[in-house]
């Protein structure tokens, strides 16, 4: 509805003056036309009579004690209650300035005094005017929106109508194609990552190779999460689930789309690469180590893993096959020489394979042969230099090849499970020649036996224990059990209930190969260690370091704190063996005293101590 010049003159209008003469004079020339008119003489009094009731208008004085009318107006223009109140200044300053200033704060008029009463009337007029229409336009704009509305809402009804009948036509064809799309989907993809699984893998690089795309190199990583099996033993397959997705996610994010990326199985991926160099391949695989080794913020835990990665590239007349096992192969290598790396296949690493497979089996057949035999090697009191006891090792010596390098059957000994037989044959080997040595010799010598991972987490390790002891007759405490720091913290509650059965029954725990493995030193507190093995890696560095000692005072004083006794391996001149022996460690074993031998070579005027 349109306002009427009636309804105009009856709108409420708020006059702001701090002089009592122009109230009274706006108020009595505005009062006469019909307004309906309040006054305030500050800008406080203003605000308070805006919010009791918002005027139609406001007629606002500049110069005011309080609060002037450029800031009172600019306080309505900030207010979403009162900004879109039409204000008009009243003010003797006539300057261009602060007519500018004026309508900068948001003012809609600007009156110089003195002032002419059909001015004002006029331009009072004209600003209710202008507020009527914009209230009629706004009225306009919401009965056309309604109607659009309205209009929309009948269109959507029909469209819908039209939808629902098209999707009923084509629910039964679109839902075979989903059918078989699924199918097919899960014919060639992983259920767990999505990502394409091993046979369609296969496929693309079958027909990368018949394609044999010119200006490319064509390689295929082979990626394999290294010590999955620990995340899966440790914290429950759910959680290895949901690191394989983890791993899924950053291999696919963070290779290029044209790089084919697949699960092959277990913790195993596959990518298939197309480079115009080999050397941006490596740099891709160096990138690709870092980005899979940042830690992964799984639902419940944060898992820090690293991967190793074979790569092989593309060979004239090579098969899928070949390709693909020349990548398994360089996978295997590069977690043999550590993990966390990648290495590159060289044909040499399928023959090393093929003689692997050809040790492996003859370590089948060695106990049989009785081709293993156990080799001696003292340990002496560095303070004294007495026999304090010996070290039994294991060697293998083959009908064709010889004596085999201990480096390079132990791990396959380990690695094929022969490790559970051969080790018992060894600790009791070793006890049964420590008894004749005490009845022999009549010295209180131990006896230092390696111990592998497997073997400690055997459930019937203790049995295995009690077994030989009680078939060889030697006493507990002239055994030692010498453990690395990682088969210590494989599985650390169940360690601590093996060690602790252990020197219940007198015998004595070594800790092999110290300051190599295990990074935390807590645990020297929690396991009942009695021995501390210093590592040759460091009685070698000794020579190195500025002061000619290295880290053993570290570790020899260490060992003191913890009440731990040491023994220093490897000592192979009497200048460490000086050293060590100022030091304060305990014991020494190495070359400078005896090479390990056959027991038939050993008797205790054989074993040379240095004085010196």
């Amino acid at each position: 509805m349109k306002d009427t010049p009636k309804d105009l003159e009856q709108a409420d209008i708020l006059i702001v003056d701090d002089t009592p003469e122009n109230l009274r004079l706006l108020s009595n020339m505005l009062s006469r036309r019909g307004y309906r008119v309040r006054k305030a003489i500050s800008g406080s009094m203003a605000l308070t009579a805006v919010e009791t009731l918002a005027p139609d208008l406001i007629l606002l004085d500049i110069m005011m004690p309080d609060m002037d009318g450029y800031a009172l107006c600019d306080r309505l223009k900030g207010d979403q209650r009162t900004c879109d109140i039409p204000v008009v200044f009243l003010s003797a300053l006539n300057d261009v300035f602060d007519k500018v200033k004026a309508f900068t704060v948001g003012g809609a008029d600007y009156i110089a005094k003195p002032f002419q009463i059909e001015e004002v009337l006029a331009r009072v007029h004209h600003q209710l005017r202008i507020k009527s229409v914009e209230r009629e336009i706004r009225q306009l704009n919401a009965d056309l929106e309604q109607r659009v509305d309205e209009r929309t809402s009948q269109l959507r009804e029909r469209t819908r109508q039209l939808e629902s009948a098209n999707r009923q036509l084509l629910e039964e064809i679109g839902q075979r194609e989903r059918i078989q799309k699924r199918l097919k989907y899960l014919a060639f993809h992983d259920r767990l990552t999505n990502l394409p699984n091993r046979a369609q893998f296969e496929i693309k690089l079958t027909e990368s190779l018949e394609d044999n795309k010119t200006g490319s190199d064509l390689a295929v990583l082979f990626i394999d999460c290294d010590r999955f099996k620990v995340v899966n033993d440790s914290l429950g397959h759910a959680v290895g689930d949901e690191l394989i997705k983890s791993l899924a996610h950053r291999l696919r994010e963070s290779l290029d789309d044209d790089v084919i990326v697949a699960r092959w199985g277990g913790d195993e991926f596959v990518a298939l690469v197309y480079q115009d160099n080999r050397s941006d391949v490596i740099h891709m695989v160096q990138d690709l180590l870092n980005v899979l080794s940042e830690p992964h913020q799984l639902s419940r835990h944060e898992v820090f893993v690293n991967t190793s990665i074979g790569v092989a590239f593309a060979l004239s007349d090579v098969s899928p096959e070949e390709l693909l096992r020349n990548a398994d192969a360089a996978m295997y290598r590069a977690k043999a020489l550590g993990g966390n790396r990648y290495h590159l296949f060289d044909p040499i690493l399928h023959e090393e394979a093929l003689e692997r497979l050809a040790l492996e089996n003859d370590l089948r057949y060695a106990c049989d042969r009785n081709e293993f035999q156990v080799y001696y090697q003292p340990i002496l009191n560095l303070q004294t230099g007495a026999i304090f006891g010996f070290e039994a090792l294991l060697r293998w010596h083959h009908p064709q090849r010889g004596w085999v390098s201990p480096s390079d059957f132990i791990p396959s000994i380990e690695e094929t499970g022969l490790i559970d037989q051969i080790g018992e044959w060894v600790l009791e080997e070793a006890c049964q020649q420590l008894k004749r040595w005490h009845q022999d010799w009549r010295l209180p010598l131990v006896m230092s036996v390696n111990l592998s991972v497997r073997q400690f987490a055997q459930p019937d390790f203790l049995d295995q224990v009690d077994r030989v002891l009680a078939t060889t007759g030697i006493e507990p405490k002239f055994l030692k059990l010498e453990i690395t720091e990682t088969a210590l913290m494989e599985n650390s509650n169940s360690t601590l209930f093996i060690l602790q059965q252990l020197k219940s029954r007198e015998i004595q725990i070594s800790i092999d190969d110290f300051g190599t493995g295990y990074s935390s030193l807590s645990y020297l507190q929690t396991f009942p260690v009695d021995t501390l093995k210093i590592d040759r890696a460091f009685i070698e560095g000794m020579g190195e370091s500025l002061d000619g000692k290295g880290l053993v005072p570290a570790i020899l004083n260490l060992a003191r704190a913890t009440n731990i006794e040491t023994i220093a391996e490897g000592i192979e001149t009497v200048e460490q063996q000086n050293i060590l022996r100022n030091l304060g460690c305990n014991f020494a074993q190495g070359y400078l005293f005896s090479r390990p031998r056959p027991a038939s070579e050993i008797n205790p005027d054989s074993i040379n101590f240095s004085h010196q």
